[in-house]
């Protein structure tokens, strides 16, 4: 019953313990993204007006403005000038792409040229595979009007960085979970298709659910792992068990092996059987030990 009761605890920790844990990530994970995109944007109107200015520099005017940076859509961007000018498409593409260079998440755009009565003056994509470039008209200088610059990336580029953050944290919340679940996880505790065997060899009778040694009507007391020593010698009695396989079933769990802790519970085993002296855990010399029985 205490057994039953310390599994259901360690159980309760541990999910505890996951929930948690998700929990704080999650939110860390919220507050990243936010942070983060809010920079990314920034920065991407800053690299947006910049482009405006070269433009404004190569058509010869140093005087007017670049107005701000609007957003129309999402990933979609808009650069506005205060007066007309004129452009070379070639500088155009060339200026673009030396300054989106910067942006880590804009590999991909499309960019329009747009007039004042929406007409789309000219137009290029961009990729980040050279091939799939796309561009017409390189070569005709477009004269001076009113336009306006639409930039539209490709949208995988922040929701990308998005999922990769989350991926590649899965791990390391496998981990914590890992390590929180050695931690919490209930210690000497027997495999439930053995911990309701019973056994009698001689005048013995090993309950090991219990933990209990009734030897000549007396009740021996055994502690958690003296009784998940016993029970491997008692599912092969008379059989000889090497040493090695003892200290990984009883030890490996627990991450460290300790050779002269196996002696200690051997030697805390046989007095414990001494009261039949038809029982007794014999050395086997260079292999291991045996629950050896006399009837």
């Amino acid at each position: 019953m205490l057994d039953s009761r310390n599994i259901l605890s360690g159980k309760r920790k541990y999910l505890g313990g996951m929930i948690l844990l998700l929990f704080v990530f999650i939110i860390c994970a919220a507050f990243s993204m936010i942070s983060g995109d809010s920079f990314d944007f920034a920065r991407r109107e800053v690299l947006l007006r910049s482009i405006g200015h070269e433009l404004l520099l190569q058509s010869g005017d140093n005087t007017s403005r670049v107005l701000p940076v609007k957003k129309i859509a999402e990933n979609e961007y808009q650069i506005r000038f205060e007066k007309d000018f004129a452009f070379q498409p070639d500088s155009l593409v060339n200026t673009t792409r030396r300054v989106l260079a910067k942006d880590p998440l804009a590999s991909d755009y499309v960019v329009n040229v747009i007039n004042s009565d929406n007409s789309v003056a000219y137009g290029y994509a961009i990729s980040g595979k050279e091939k799939d470039n796309i561009m017409a008209c390189s070569g005709r200088k477009q004269p001076m009007a009113h336009y306006t610059i639409n930039i539209k990336f490709k949208p995988m580029g922040i929701q990308a960085v998005k999922n990769e953050y989350l991926l590649g944290s899965l791990p390391f919340l496998a981990f914590i979970g890992f390590v929180f679940l050695r931690s919490t996880k209930p210690r000497n505790v027997l495999p439930k298709s053995q911990s309701s065997h019973i056994f009698s060899f001689g005048s013995v009778l090993f309950n090991a659910q219990e933990r209990l040694l009734s030897i000549n009507n007396e009740t021996i007391v055994l502690t958690g792992t003296e009784t998940r020593v016993l029970l491997i010698f008692a599912l092969s009695p008379n059989e000889t068990i090497e040493r090695s396989r003892l200290q990984k079933e009883i030890w490996e769990d627990e991450g460290v092996i300790v050779g002269r802790s196996l002696d200690m519970f051997i030697s805390k085993l046989r007095k414990k059987l001494e009261l039949d002296p038809n029982i007794n855990i014999v050395v086997i010399r260079g292999k291991g030990y045996k629950l050896e029985i006399n009837v």
